[in-house]
């Protein structure tokens, strides 16, 4: 995955370090608006969402927020495309979506699209709906607790950017034996996502059943949302999860599991999914 420079920034910065002070370079993460667009054919786009997210992989970003929220479905993509060169000094700050069916552009006013950097689109109401346009998670896979307390270094491992920057949050994808498949990086812990289903829907891979989801950072009710859409049914987080985002897995029927940190883990939802010695 090639990110453009824009994804980190150099600064100038005082370093103080107990005793010692000291003037240097640092490096810090890009953070840029992007606006979502969508057409269906002979339609002309309209605007769906604005999100900070950090540079790179776009058409990822744009995909899997559609997805995720919704709006399209997995085969339902035409063309992908970006803002004019002529009259964006950025065009990919602009991602305009093409369908293969008509877009009703009236479900943009009535779902209120708002997404920022930290939150995506939050609300226990927002359960009825979501509900609705998922699939049923099955059953599998069953994995070992070697397996979950392997993801967070696994995951740390793939986090180019992270590691230049301390900056960003991460979305990685596992198959059941704890190979990471692919990662991604943002600001936003809910573009991280969008933009690892959005791989996953340009690359043919949907739905996501055989796989597990570990996130930097906190579990919130949109990230379970959002992997519920995607077919998730394990999701792993380094940090703990809010009360909605248990309801939410446990009733989508989701594996939850959170404080993924050194030799521990705490199940939130759906423990017949992880072999745990003297467990039936």
């Amino acid at each position: 995955m090639i990110e453009p420079t824009r994804h980190v920034s150099r600064n100038r910065i005082l370093a103080v370090r107990g005793a010692q002070v000291e003037e240097r370079d640092d490096t810090l993460v890009g953070e840029e608006p992007m606006e979502i667009r969508v057409a269906g054919p002979g339609q002309a786009d309209v605007a769906v969402a604005i999100t900070m997210r950090t540079p790179g992989s776009e058409a990822e970003l744009a995909v899997g927020f559609l997805r995720t929220e919704g709006l399209i479905g997995d085969g339902d993509l035409a063309a992908i495309e970006f803002g004019d060169p002529a009259a964006l000094s950025q065009p990919d700050d602009t991602v305009i979506v093409r369908l293969n069916r008509r877009f009703d552009a009236s479900i943009v006013p009535e779902r209120h699209f708002v997404a920022t950097a930290s939150c995506g689109i939050c609300g226990k109401a927002s359960l009825d709906e979501v509900a609705i346009r998922c699939d049923p998670i099955p059953a599998g896979p069953l994995v070992t607790r070697d397996t979950i307390l392997a993801l967070p270094d696994r995951l740390r491992a793939g986090q180019a950017v992270f590691e230049r920057t301390g900056g960003l949050h991460a979305a990685g994808l596992f198959d059941p034996n704890g190979t990471l498949l692919a990662v991604r990086e943002d600001v936003g812990r809910h573009n991280a996502l969008d933009k690892l289903v959005g791989w996953a829907v340009l690359a043919g891979l949907m739905p996501l059943n055989d796989r597990i989801l570990m996130v930097s950072g906190r579990v919130s009710l949109e990230i379970v949302q959002k992997a519920a859409v995607a077919g998730i049914p394990i999701v792993c987080a380094v940090s703990a999860p809010s009360d909605l985002a248990v309801e939410a897995a446990e009733r989508f029927g989701q594996t939850l599991v959170g404080f993924l940190r050194g030799d521990g883990f705490n199940v939130y939802a759906g423990r017949e999914r992880i072999s745990l010695p003297g467990q039936p």
